[in-house]
C-alpha cells in the first residue's frame, strides 16, 4: 500500500493523466502484490512518465492541458479553465468554497486534486459539466456535509476520495448511485460515526475501499453487503463491535483484508464469519500475548488465507501464547516489518506458535528486533524456501544457534542483512548446515576482512555481501556463484576466478579497471559505477565474450582520444551500456571536463601527444641547428666570449699614474708575423740608443695564467700598444679571441697609446666587421706603414721610435 500511495502521489502522475492506467491495473485479480517486484517496476514507470511530458511538451508548446496550481496559497480556483484542461492539482492552498462557475467549462477534465484546502462549501452544480472527471480528491477539507448532487453527474468517475473531513455520517440519500464506474473509495475521518444500507448502494465492485472513523459506532449490519468484489478492503475503525460486522459483511467478498490502528485486538473468533480473503493486513496495531492468540485464531477460520502482514506494529508481551490451537494454518506467507517490542530481551522460546509454521513458505521478520531464532522452532519450518531476517540484532553465536541442524530443511534463501555479525568465517560455517541454500544476502555487516577460506553450501548460486567495509577479496569467496554483489566497499582490484559468474555487482568501491574477463568468462551483467574506472578499451570490452549489460556510470574517466573514438563509433553502445549517454561524464583533461563521453570532442594536438613532441624536437634541434650555424656565420660565440671578458677586465682597477711601468710597449701580433717582430722590429728597437723595452707574449707571459689576464697586465704595464696590423693578424684565431680584446679594452678608456704598424697593405674590406674599433682607428688614426725598399725603412724606425717616445 505504501508503494501504491507513493505512486499515487507521484507528481509526475499528477501532472499526466497516467494515474487511471496504474489504477485500472493495479488490483486485477488478487490483493496480493510483490513489493520488491513493483520497485523494480519504477523506473520504467518513471522512465515512461518522462517519455509522455516530452510528448505533451512537445505536441502543446504553447499550452498544458495539465494544470498545477499546488502549494499557491490560492483562495479560490483560477478563473479561465477552458475545456483545453483535462488535469487540474490545486491541492494544499487555502480555498473555502467553489462555485457553479469556478470548473463550469472545464468540460474534458479528467483529474481534479482538492486535497488539503479549507473548503467548507460546494455549490449544488460545481462538478455539473465535469461528466468525464475520473478523479476526484477532496480530502483533508472542513467539508460538514456531502451532497448527493455533487456526484450525479460524474458518470466517468472511477476514483473518489473524501477523507478526513468533518462530515459524520453519509447522509440520507445514496451519494454513489450515479457512480457506475466507481473503483476507488475512501471515506469518513475522525469524526465519522455511522453507515447506513443506503450508503453503498449503486456500487457493487471496488478495487480498493478504505473506511475511517476513531469514533465510528453505528454500523448498520448488510450495508457492506451489497459488493459482489472488494480487492482490497481498509478499515481504520476502533470500535471492534463494529468492526467484526463490517468484516462480516465483506466475508465473501473481499480479497484482501487490511486493519489499522487497532489498539488492542480483542476480536473474538466466535463474532466472525469464515471469511474468503487471501490476505490479512495488520498497519499500526497494538498487540498482546492474548491479541495473537485472537489472530491465530481468525487466520485459522480463515480457509483461504495465503499471506498474514503486520507492518509498524507494537507488541507487549514476552511470547507467552497460550490457547493457541494445535491444529495447522494453511498459511503460506507471513511478513513482519517495523515490529517494535520494548521487552524483546526476556522472549519465551515461542513453543506455543510452532504449530502456525509448519505450512509457511516465506517468513519476513525485518526489523523485529530479533536476537535469535530457538533451534527447536527453526526445526518446525519445514516448508520454508524464503527466510528474511534483516535489520536485527542477529550476533555470529546466535545466528549460528539459529540455524541449527536439521533446521531450516528446505530453505533456499537467506537474508541476514544489517544484523551485527562481524566474521565471514563464522557465518559460512553457520549456513554451510543449510543444504539447499542457494541465495545468502549477509550485506551491511561490519565484517571488515575475509578470511582465506571459507566453507559454504554446495548450492550456493547468490551472495551479497556489499556494504560490509572489505577491502581484499580471498578465495573464501565460493567458486560456485552464479550472482554476487560485493558494491559499497572499499575494493581496489577484483582478481577473483569465478568460472560460473553471470552477474556481478561491484559498484561504489575503488576499482580503476575493469576485471579480468578471463577469471569471469561467462559473466553476462556487469555493474561497477561510481568507482575510479578511467577509461576502457574496445579490446577490453571485447574479452567479455558473454556480456549484455555493463553499468559503468559516474566514473572519473579520462577522455583520452583513443577511449572517445572508442566509444562514440562502438556499434549499439546503447544497448550496452546502461545510462548511456547522460551518466558517462568525462573528469579530465581539463578541456572536455564536465562534458558527456559521447558529445566530447579533442584538438588535434590533444590527440597526437606523440607526433606533437616528435615534431616539436625535430623543429627545436632544427632552430638550434640554425641558431649554431647563423652564430658560427656571425661571430656570436665570438662577441659573447668578448663581453664576458670585457665583463671580467670591467671588475679589475683602472691604471693610475702611480702604477709602475715596466714596457716600452706591448706588442700584439700574429704567430705568422712573428719574424718579423722579433727578428726585425724586436732587434732595431731592443739594441737601438736609447733602448726600448718590449712585452712580448711568447717570452713575457705568465705561465698558467689566463691569456687575457696575461694581456691585461702586460697592456697595464706598457706606456704604449703596438699592433703589428697584416691580413694574418684579422684572420688569427688567436687574435679573434684574446688580443683582440684588448684592443676593445684599451679603445673602451679612450687613451691614445695605440700604435698602428701596417706590416703589408691590408684593404679596408679583409677587415672582419667585428673589428669595428680598428676599422674606425685606421680611417681617423695615423698609422705606420713599413716600406718594402730599405731607403724608406729607416724614416719608418725613426717615425716609431718618436712615436713611443711621446
Amino acid at each position: 500500500m505504501l508503494v501504491f500511495q507513493l505512486l499515487l502521489n507521484n507528481s509526475l502522475l499528477e501532472k499526466l493523466d497516467l494515474k487511471k492506467l496504474l489504477l485500472y491495473s493495479w488490483f486485477q485479480d488478487k490483493c496480493v502484490w510483490d513489493i520488491p517486484s513493483v520497485i523494480m517496476l519504477l523506473p520504467i514507470w518513471n522512465f515512461w512518465f518522462v517519455s509522455a511530458v516530452g510528448v505533451v511538451s512537445l505536441s502543446a508548446p504553447k499550452f498544458t492541458p495539465f494544470r498545477n496550481y499546488s502549494s499557491m496559497a490560492l483562495h479560490a480556483i483560477p478563473s479561465g479553465l477552458t475545456d483545453d484542461v483535462i488535469g487540474l492539482d490545486l491541492a494544499s492552498n487555502k480555498i473555502e468554497q467553489i462555485w457553479d462557475m469556478d470548473l463550469k467549462f472545464a468540460v474534458n477534465l479528467v483529474t481534479l486534486l482538492l486535497q488539503s484546502n479549507q473548503i467548507q462549501a460546494i455549490d449544488e452544480n460545481a462538478f455539473r459539466s465535469l461528466v468525464k472527471l475520473e478523479q476526484l480528491d477532496l480530502s483533508k477539507n472542513n467539508l460538514t456535509h456531502l451532497s448527493p448532487s455533487w456526484f450525479s453527474h460524474l458518470s466517468s468517475l472511477q476514483q473518489l476520495n473524501i477523507k478526513d473531513n468533518y462530515y459524520t455520517e453519509l447522509g440520507g440519500t445514496p451519494l454513489f448511485l450515479p457512480l457506475q464506474k466507481l473503483r476507488f473509495l475512501y471515506l469518513g475521518s475522525d469524526y465519522f460515526s455511522a453507515i447506513r444500507k443506503q450508503d453503498m448502494e449503486g456500487i457493487s465492485a471496488l478495487e480498493e475501499l478504505e473506511i475511517k472513523g476513531r469514533d465510528f459506532t453505528q454500523y448498520e449490519s448488510g450495508s457492506l453487503g451489497s459488493f459482489q468484489h472488494i480487492n482490497h478492503a481498509i478499515f481504520n475503525v476502533r470500535s471492534t463491535t463494529s468492526l467484526s460486522l463490517m468484516i462480516n459483511d465483506v466475508t465473501n467478498s473481499v480479497m484482501c483484508l487490511e486493519l489499522r490502528n487497532l489498539q488492542n485486538l480483542d476480536i473474538l473468533p466466535g463474532q466472525l464469519l469464515p471469511t474468503s480473503a487471501r490476505k490479512l493486513i495488520l498497519r499500526n496495531v497494538v498487540l498482546s500475548d492474548d491479541g495473537v492468540v485472537n489472530i491465530a485464531a481468525i487466520m485459522n477460520i480463515m480457509s483461504q488465507l495465503d499471506e498474514a502482514e503486520m507492518v509498524d506494529c507494537i507488541f507487549h508481551g514476552r511470547g507467552f501464547m497460550y490457547g493457541i490451537q494445535k491444529n495447522p494454518i494453511a498459511l503460506k506467507v507471513l511478513t513482519v516489518r517495523n515490529l517494535t517490542n520494548s521487552m524483546f530481551y526476556t522472549f519465551s522460546d515461542l513453543s506455543n506458535v510452532m504449530s502456525l509454521v509448519p505450512s509457511i513458505v516465506r517468513l519476513t521478520l525485518e526489523n523485529a528486533q530479533v536476537f535469535l531464532v530457538p533451534c527447536p522452532l527453526a526445526q518446525h519450518f519445514r516448508s520454508l524456501v524464503y527466510l528474511d531476517l534483516s535489520v536485527n540484532l542477529l550476533k555470529d553465536s546466535t545466528l549460528a544457534h539459529s540455524l541449527c541442524e536439521n533446521a531450516w530443511a528446505k530453505l533456499e534463501t537467506l537474508n541476514v542483512s544489517q544484523n551485527s555479525l562481524s566474521h565471514v568465517e563464522s557465518v559460512a560455517q553457520s549456513v554451510a548446515n543449510i543444504v539447499n541454500l542457494a541465495n545468502l544476502d549477509i550485506s551491511q555487516n561490519n565484517f571488515g576482512g575475509m578470511p582465506e577460506s571459507c566453507v559454504w553450501p554446495a548450492n550456493l548460486k547468490y551472495l551479497n555481501i556489499s556494504g560490509c567495509k572489505i577491502k581484499i577479496l580471498t578465495s573464501c569467496i565460493p567458486q560456485s556463484l552464479e550472482v554476487l554483489d560485493v558494491s559499497n566497499n572499499n575494493l581496489v582490484e577484483f582478481k577473483m576466478s569465478l568460472p560460473y559468474l553471470q552477474e556481478l555487482y561491484i559498484t561504489s568501491n575503488a576499482l580503476n579497471t575493469l576485471p579480468d574477463a578471463a577469471s569471469i568468462p561467462y559473466v553476462r551483467v556487469l555493474k561497477m559505477g561510481e568507482n575510479k574506472v578511467m577509461e576502457f578499451s574496445e579490446q577490453e570490452l571485447a574479452q567479455f565474450a558473454k556480456l549484455k549489460t555493463l553499468d559503468v556510470r559516474h566514473n572519473s574517466f579520462t577522455c583520452s582520444c583513443a577511449f572517445l573514438s572508442f566509444m562514440q563509433s562502438y556499434q549499439g553502445i546503447s544497448d550496452v551500456l546502461v545510462g548511456w549517454p547522460e551518466n558517462y561524464i568525462c573528469d579530465s583533461p581539463f578541456s572536455v571536463r564536465g562534458e558527456q563521453v559521447s558529445v566530447a570532442q579533442l584538438t588535434v594536438t590533444e590527440c597526437h601527444k606523440t607526433l606533437v613532441v616528435s615534431l616539436t624536437c625535430v623543429l627545436t634541434l632544427g632552430i638550434i641547428l640554425a641558431m649554431v650555424i647563423l652564430c658560427y656565420k656571425f661571430h656570436a660565440i665570438w662577441y659573447m666570449q668578448m663581453t664576458w671578458a670585457w665583463l671580467q677586465a670591467k671588475r679589475k682597477p683602472q691604471r693610475t699614474h702611480q702604477k709602475e711601468i715596466c714596457y716600452d710597449a706591448f706588442v700584439s701580433y700574429s704567430q705568422y708575423d712573428s719574424e718579423w717582430v722579433e727578428n726585425i722590429m724586436v732587434q732595431e728597437l731592443e739594441h737601438s740608443n736609447p733602448t726600448f723595452k718590449l712585452c712580448l707574449h711568447k717570452r713575457n707571459f705568465l705561465p698558467g695564467k689566463w691569456i687575457v689576464d696575461n694581456i691585461i697586465d702586460s697592456m697595464e704595464k706598457s706606456s704604449k700598444t703596438l699592433f703589428v696590423l697584416s691580413e694574418h693578424f684579422v684572420q688569427s684565431e688567436w687574435c679573434k679571441y684574446e688580443l683582440d680584446f684588448s684592443h676593445f679594452r684599451l679603445f673602451d678608456e679612450n687613451n691614445d697609446a695605440a700604435i698602428l704598424i701596417l706590416l703589408e697593405p691590408l684593404p679596408e674590406k679583409t677587415i672582419p666587421k667585428r673589428f669595428c674599433k680598428l676599422r674606425k682607428l685606421m680611417n681617423t688614426k695615423t698609422y705606420l706603414e713599413w716600406p718594402r725598399d730599405e731607403d724608406s725603412q729607416q724614416l719608418f724606425w725613426f717615425n716609431l721610435k718618436t712615436a713611443l717616445k711621446s
